[in-house]
């Protein structure tokens, strides 16, 4: 795929206006604080993985609407003292697979949490275990148009309540530092690290790699491909409800959750991805922490010649030295 979106010094000046609701610190406090009525109801049990310098654990707590949210958890065997932690949130489609599937951030000294995404888990990777109780209208396939019409019955809102209740059950576990805590994750699990970014508190680091679930306007506008596409397709029948969507949305673009970020972030982008067009990023990107009294430390790495996977190992490689850099800072 040729480059098709905006040159690089315009997407690094690229700062769209935003259709950010009203209401949307509010629709977020209401959300978060129903939630955590729900108790956390954390279990962790080991796991034998055959591993003899990685500790594994399956570990399960409530999520939205007290919902039992399944995760992994890997830590160096015989650490002593409360490390800093790692939370990780999956691509769309993939599931927590296996506990040694993921290995790199315990292998650096973090205790590392994957959270199994609800209702995913059956489209790549070892599988899921999290089904997603909730129901939903008229949807097109896969997920980004169940409950469509309502921002409070849309399926991502239950996921990124369980991603924030990710972080709440992994500065509850043993042996972690509750103060140094980071998010990370990888197309939709990087959309899902900035919406955390938004709405958890004292983060350490935010580390999205080609995030999607941004700028959804944009994205509409400049790619057929799917996971957006499944909403293109849906208002191609739907043809009334056009305002109804975006306006659901609005209360869900990692845009509007990076502009109340404040911890550092690392981001990355791929300029020939059509899966997450890089405007999109950009947009996150350039109004990253916007509503902070100052934007802490962000950079982006720019992957010229990939499409959505990205900077692959070269971007974990430069992840785990940056963040390195930051807790030594």
């Amino acid at each position: 795929m040729a480059l098709f979106d905006l040159s690089l010094p315009d997407l690094e000046r690229y700062l769209p206006e935003l259709d950010e609701p009203e209401d949307f610190d509010e629709f977020w406090a209401g959300t978060l604080a129903e939630a955590r009525t729900f108790d956390l109801a954390l279990t962790v049990t080991p796991v034998d993985t055959g591993l003899t310098v990685i500790d594994a654990f399956d570990v399960t707590f409530a999520g939205f609407g007290g919902h039992p949210i399944k995760a992994w958890v890997t830590r160096p065997a015989g650490a002593a003292g409360d490390l800093p932690a790692v939370v990780e949130l999956i691509g769309y489609g993939g599931g927590r697979g296996f506990a040694h599937e993921r290995l790199a951030w315990a292998a650096a000294g973090y205790v590392h949490l994957v959270m199994d995404t609800r209702g995913q888990g059956s489209v790549w990777g070892g599988g899921g275990h999290t089904p997603d109780p909730a129901g939903s209208g008229p949807a097109a396939p896969g997920v980004m148009t169940r409950g469509i019409l309502d921002p409070h019955e849309h399926y991502y809102r239950r996921v990124i309540t369980d991603a924030v209740r990710a972080v709440d059950a992994v500065r509850a576990l043993p042996g972690v530092d509750a103060a140094r805590v980071s998010v990370t994750g990888g197309s939709q699990g990087g959309g899902l690290a900035l919406a955390v970014g938004g709405l958890a508190d004292d983060l350490v680091a935010v580390l999205p790699d080609v995030p999607f679930l941004c700028h959804y306007p944009r994205a509409f506008a400049i790619t057929d491909a799917f996971p957006y596409g499944e909403v293109v397709q849906y208002l191609a029948v739907h043809r009334d409800q056009e305002a109804a969507v975006l306006r659901t949305l609005s209360y869900l673009d990692g845009v509007h959750f990076a502009r109340r970020a404040s911890a550092p972030a690392l981001f990355s982008v791929a300029l020939r991805d059509q899966t997450c067009p890089p405007s999109t990023v950009f947009a996150a990107y350039n109004h990253y922490a916007g509503l902070s009294g100052a934007r802490p430390a962000t950079e982006i790495a720019v992957y010229a010649y990939n499409q959505h996977e990205g900077g692959q190992a070269f971007q974990v490689d430069r992840q785990l030295r940056w963040l390195r850099a930051l807790h030594a800072a």
